[in-house]
């Protein structure tokens, strides 16, 4: 989408209009891609992304951190596939709203809880199903990147489908 500013003529005798544009701006869709592309330049220069960074992932997590939305369909599946796997293992979940205006910052503060000593969580887990581009966007904001780069756990990035690649699943360590 596109926005153009501009002035309106109108030619009387056919009954048309012409547009005379003096700006033209992307919106929606392509202003996000766009902000995103800077943005992922930026990281990029900074070595937020760097493969040499990722740590590896626990073999046999005793406790697993999960920052997600509680009521929604990812938690199930991830306690299904854990349990299935590792029937002793303890989940610990950061309850995040993934979606909407508060979402950034619920997600760092999911992931800065679980990093905390107290918990002794091996692993985070941070992620949502899939959805719209729009509702994915929490996830490639620059605090919620920045928080995956910065988890003294290793951090897992489940975010979407897997045509889905937001920004926080190139900070992540898996």
């Amino acid at each position: 989408s596109v926005l153009a500013l501009g002035s309106l003529s109108v030619f009387e005798k056919r009954g048309s209009y012409q547009l005379i544009i003096q700006q033209l701006r992307l919106e929606g869709v392509g202003e996000l891609l766009k902000r995103i592309e800077q943005l992922k330049k930026k990281l990029l220069a900074e070595g937020i992304f760097d493969p040499v960074r990722k740590r590896r992932i626990p073999f046999l997590p005793r406790r697993i951190g999960v920052a997600t939305s509680p009521t929604g369909a990812a938690l199930r599946d991830i306690i299904k596939v854990a349990m299935h796997r590792y029937p002793n293992i303890e989940i610990l979940l950061a309850p995040a709203r993934v979606q909407g205006r508060d979402a950034e910052a619920s997600i760092v503060r999911a992931i800065e809880e679980l990093n905390r000593p107290q918990w002794e969580v091996d692993v985070i887990i941070c992620g949502r199903g899939g959805g719209s581009f729009e509702d994915l966007m929490p996830f490639n904001e620059e605090a919620v990147v920045r928080a995956f780069y910065n988890s003294r756990v290793p951090i897992i990035s489940a975010v979407g489908h897997q045509i889905d690649h937001p920004l926080c699943d190139d900070a992540a360590d898996y």
